[in-house]
């Protein structure tokens, strides 16, 4: 009787007995940090994303690169950016020979600093998260894009992947969103300039519906086993196909908070809610749910900078960039792929809006369901704390910066580490970049293109990072400098140094100017200048106000500061709209958050890499002290009013 009881409890769930979890691990490629109903969007509609947050631990602080293959380089190896050397989005670049030199010694005399080139690729010598868990016994599996390696030494297949579903060159979807995807097996005379795996589906087939059909393939075929599921989503990166049906329902909605809008990007995130819906429901239907621990989260934060692709160096990339370009106007105006606010800036920057992202744990009856957790947390900590969940040794012959967060995850303490570093060295002051290490509620920033200049941000009292407290709490510089140079040296950073050859160019005289505003331009509102403080108040709709100037001559990324002050302070940003030379439908926006009260400066990063164009400076009613643009290769601008 006992044995026949057995034998039905095991065929009714066989989990019950399953000796080992399975992982999945959903990454959504570009997702902000604000771009899902759990996380406040008011916009975007996420049903299954949501359903997942009420049986799962959500983190506030969670942490990525600025860049995609950054971020999925310290995910499989447990390693900070600065150590693996894979420091910005160049994994479909053809990998670098044996002995290349990463920090060249000189460069040309214009070139203020010596900048690290990133490796394109991850180190065969790493010992993967897929390659630990599949020594442990786990069926692995890499479905979507990759981004890690060019060249076939360097795929998925072979850093521990048994299954793979991908494509080369891969910074983002296989050519196009919808099938067919041009893919072909190498050496194939049909391909079209790409390889891999993939293959192509029935005319029209979504890409990011072809992931989750894979997904659901791979684990009812494992289901006897224990399984490591990788799904890197195509989805929401550019260029941003999207399923029509779905953008004209969310081009007739509002957002009521007035933060998002664009139906495109409503559209594709509704796509990736339903692939991330059939795993969950396919872990239901084989009866394996509450034995399999489901990660969720992002590669970077949100793309607030929209790009174009195709190099119109071609009549089919014109073509291309042509129809794209009328396809967006159409749907999304000049509106950006998404906005991070109250998050400062977006994807490619060091601001919160760059790197603070989403991140949800579940296991049944480990983690508790519904709970919050103010832990600070990243890619590095993914890989230790997988297996440490999973009671699997640490491989000794790898390196790790990451630290297990499972007490975290089960309720037990806190992670054993006092700060958290993030490091990318390719943007910002002088083209340079930057690092910051967050400790506590503390967050400093080193620009490495002017040695000396720090940002530091006290995150609980301003998550908006408008408040620089650097001037004022020197002492905390101070000591969150010394982790940083720690950080630098246990890493063996290759960080931008001063370029020895540089011979700076005298600026040239700026004439005289009779124009009051000193050609700025007032929309919306009132502006006027009373010892030296430029006044402006709004004579429109609230929002709308704004300051505009040609940057005719200017070229981005730039750094724009001001000070300012508000009797009512609230929202605000700045805009740069390409001149008629680039593409009109491109808008690069920067959010700011003005306080009510004092004088305060504000400082944000414009990423877009060409000129500036038309900047327009929206603000609340406001006094403005001066406002300056510094290109990260140029002259700055200043003006006093």
């Amino acid at each position: 009787m006992i044995r026949i009881t057995l034998f039905l409890l095991f065929a009714l769930s066989p989990s019950l007995f399953a000796a080992k979890p399975n992982v999945v691990l959903f990454l959504v490629d570009d997702m902000g940090w604000m771009d899902c109903g759990v996380y406040g969007s008011k916009y975007y509609e996420t049903p299954h994303i949501d359903r997942f947050a009420k049986r799962a631990m959500r983190f506030s602080n969670a942490y990525a690169q600025p860049l995609c293959s950054p971020t999925r380089a310290s995910i499989l190896s447990g390693q900070y950016t600065a150590r693996h050397g894979i420091t910005t989005a160049s994994g479909h670049q053809p990998p670098q020979p044996a002995g290349h030199v990463f920090l060249k010694e000189s460069a040309s005399a214009n070139a203020p600093m010596l900048t690290p080139e990133s490796k394109n690729y991850l180190e065969p010598s790493q010992i993967t998260l897929a390659e630990t868990l599949k020594g442990a016994g786990y069926r692995t599996a890499h479905i979507g894009k990759w981004h890690l390696g060019l060249t076939q030494p360097h795929w998925p297949e072979q850093q521990g992947f048994e299954v793979a579903f991908h494509c080369h060159p891969d910074p983002g979807p296989p050519g196009e969103y919808f099938s067919p995807y041009g893919v072909t097996a190498e050496g194939n005379p049909t391909a079209k300039a790409r390889v891999g795996t993939i293959t192509d589906g029935p005319e029209g087939e979504y890409i990011v519906d072809r992931q989750a059909a894979e997904a659901v393939k791979f684990i009812e075929a494992s289901k006897g086993g224990p399984f490591f599921l990788n799904l890197w989503c195509y989805g929401v990166h550019g260029p941003w196909g999207h399923k029509v049906e779905y953008t004209k329902y969310f081009a007739a909605k509002k957002d009521p908070s007035g933060r998002q809008g664009n139906p495109i990007m409503a559209s594709m995130l509704k796509s990736v809610d339903e692939c991330f819906g059939r795993i969950l429901n396919e872990l239901d239907k084989q009866g394996i749910a509450e034995n399999t621990i489901i990660i969720f989260t992002s590669d970077n934060g949100g793309n607030a900078h929209s790009n174009v692709p195709g190099s119109g160096k071609t009549e089919a990339a014109e073509k291309n960039k042509s129809e794209f370009l009328a396809d967006w106007r159409k749907w999304a105006g000049d509106q950006p792929p998404t906005l991070n606010t109250p998050l400062r800036d977006g994807k490619g920057t060091l601001y919160e809006g760059g790197t603070r992202v989403p991140l949800m744990w579940a296991w049944a009856g480990k983690i508790q369901p519904g709970s919050l957790s103010e832990a600070i947390v990243g890619p590095i900590d993914v890989y230790p704390t997988v297996i440490d969940l999973l009671g699997i040794a640490k491989p000794e012959k790898q390196v790790f910066d990451g630290v297990s967060y499972a007490k975290v995850l089960k309720g037990e303490g806190a992670p054993k580490r006092t700060a958290y570093f993030n490091y990318h060295p390719h943007a910002g002051a002088n083209k340079a970049g930057g690092v910051w290490v967050r400790s506590g509620d503390f967050k400093l920033l080193r620009w490495f293109g002017n040695p000396g200049t720090h940002e530091l941000y006290n995150l609980r009292e301003g998550i908006s990072e408008a408040n620089d407290l650097s001037a004022k709490m020197p002492d905390k510089v101070k000591e969150l400098d010394a982790l940083i140079d720690a950080f630098l040296s246990d890493t063996a950073a290759t960080y931008p140094r001063p370029n020895p050859a540089y011979k700076p160019v005298a600026a040239k005289i700026k004439p005289a100017n009779t124009d009051p505003l000193d050609n700025w331009k007032e929309r919306g509102c009132k502006a006027t200048i009373t010892n030296g403080i430029l006044s402006m108040k709004a004579t429109g709709k609230p929002g709308n106000a704004f300051l505009g100037h040609g940057m005719a001559k200017l070229t981005g990324p730039a750094t724009v500061k001001m000070r300012v002050r508000s009797q009512t302070g609230g929202a605000g940003r700045i805009e740069s709209l390409p001149n008629a030379s680039a593409d009109p439908s491109v808008v690069h926006s920067a959010p700011l958050e003005i306080k009510s009260g004092d004088w305060q400066e504000l400082k944000v990063e414009l990423m877009n890499k060409g000129p500036l164009g038309t900047m327009r400076v929206y603000l609340p009613d406001a006094e403005i002290d001066f406002i300056e643009v510094a290109p990260a290769n140029g002259k700055a601008q200043r003006w006093d009013f």
